[in-house]
C-alpha cells in the first residue's frame, strides 16, 4: 500500500503542476484535467477509504493520516465516517436508514421509496447529476450537513476539537488548491471550467463506482419487519445478498478502484485492505455456494453499468413502486 500511495500521490501532484504551469492550450489542459481527476478518484477510493475503515495500516495514526486526504480534495471524512462507515455498512440497501439510497426525492433507487412522476426519466437525467455530486460535498453539502448537525434525516454529533479543526482546514486548503491557487496561473472563466470538469469526473467515477455495488437487480433491498423492526438475515447473509461485485477479473479496475469491485468481501471484512479481496473473495464465495447463499457479481464494468441503468429505469416505472406520491 504505502507503494501504491507513493505511486498515486506522484501521479495526482504531477498532473496538478502541469495543469498549473503547462496548460496553455485547451488540448493540454483537458488530457491533463482527466488524468487529475482519474488520480484523485483512485486516491478517495484507495488510499483513504483504505484509512477511513482503519485497513489501511495496524497504526491507528496511520490510517488517521490516509482518511484525512478526502479533505484534501475537498470531502469531508468526518463527515465520511458516520454516513459510509456507520449508516450505510451498517443497514445496508435498508429503507430509511442507508444514506447513500437517500436523495432528497431526486432518485428513486430502492422500491420502498415512492414513486414521483420526474422518476421516470431518472435512468437518463441521474448521470449527468452523479457528476455534480463531489462539487456538493466541497462546496454545499459538507457545510450543511454539518450545520445541521444531520445527515439523510440521521443526527450526528458535530466536530468538536481535532475533527473540527481538520475539517476547517481541509476546507480552506481544498479551495485554496482547487480554486484559490490556479487563479494565479489562468483566467478566473478557465479555473472554474476546469474544476467543474474534473469535479465531474471525480463525482460521476466514485458515485457510480458505489452504485454498480448496490443499485443494481441483483441486490436485495429487505426492509425490517413491521412489528419487530428486526432484519429476516443475520447480518453476513444480509450483506452478501445486498451487495454485488464486478469486473473482479480485471487487475487494472482492481488497482485504480481500490478494489471496490470486490465490495461483498469489503463489506464482510471492511477493516481488511483491499490488497486481500481477490483472494478471499474466493473463498467467501465457496462458503456461500456450500450455505446456498446468492453470491452475485457481473463480469464487467461495463455490465454493472448496464444492470445500473436497467434498475434506474425499473424503479421509475409504477409497477415497480409499492406505493405513489
Amino acid at each position: 500500500m504505502y507503494l501504491k500511495t507513493a505511486v498515486l500521490v506522484t501521479w495526482a501532484v504531477g498532473a496538478y503542476v502541469l495543469l498549473l504551469t503547462a496548460a496553455d492550450a485547451w488540448w493540454v489542459a483537458v488530457p491533463l484535467a482527466v488524468s487529475l481527476a482519474a488520480a484523485v478518484s483512485a486516491i478517495a477510493m484507495s488510499v483513504q477509504h483504505d484509512g477511513g475503515h482503519h485497513a489501511y495500516s495496524r497504526f491507528e495514526w496511520v490510517n488517521r493520516a490516509a482518511a484525512l486526504t478526502l479533505d484534501l480534495v475537498g470531502a469531508s471524512s468526518y463527515l465520511w465516517r458516520w454516513k459510509h462507515g456507520v449508516f450505510h455498512h451498517t443497514y445496508t440497501n435498508v429503507p430509511g436508514q442507508d444514506t447513500d439510497l437517500e436523495t432528497g426525492g431526486i432518485a428513486r433507487l430502492s422500491p420502498h421509496q415512492p414513486l414521483h412522476r420526474l422518476h421516470r426519466w431518472q435512468h437518463l437525467y441521474l448521470w449527468p447529476l452523479y457528476g455534480l455530486t463531489a462539487a456538493r460535498w466541497h462546496l454545499y453539502g459538507d457545510l450543511r450537513d454539518v450545520v445541521a448537525g444531520s445527515i439523510g434525516g440521521h443526527r450526528i454529533p458535530r466536530p468538536r476539537g481535532w475533527d473540527l479543526f481538520a475539517f476547517v482546514v481541509g476546507k480552506v486548503a481544498s479551495i485554496f488548491l482547487l480554486l484559490g491557487l490556479p487563479f494565479f496561473f489562468h483566467p478566473w472563466w478557465a479555473v472554474l471550467a476546469f474544476y467543474f470538469v474534473g469535479s465531474a469526473l471525480v463525482g460521476l467515477t466514485m458515485t457510480v463506482v458505489f452504485q454498480l455495488a448496490h443499485c443494481v437487480g441483483e441486490a436485495d433491498f429487505p426492509a425490517p419487519e413491521p412489528d419487530s423492526q428486526r432484519m429476516e438475515d443475520a447480518w453476513a447473509v444480509h450483506q452478501v445478498r445486498t451487495t454485488v461485485d464486478f469486473a473482479r477479473h480485471s487487475r487494472v479496475a482492481s488497482w485504480l478502484l481500490g478494489g471496490l469491485n470486490f465490495q461483498v468481501v469489503h463489506h464482510l471484512f471492511p477493516h481488511v485492505c483491499h490488497v486481500h479481496y481477490p483472494a478471499l473473495s474466493r473463498i467467501v464465495e465457496q462458503t456461500c455456494r456450500d450455505y446456498g447463499v446468492r453470491y452475485s457479481a457481473h463480469a464487467s464494468v461495463l455490465a454493472g453499468v448496464r444492470s445500473h441503468y436497467r434498475w434506474l429505469r425499473a424503479m421509475g416505472r409504477p409497477a415497480a413502486a409499492p406505493s405513489l406520491a
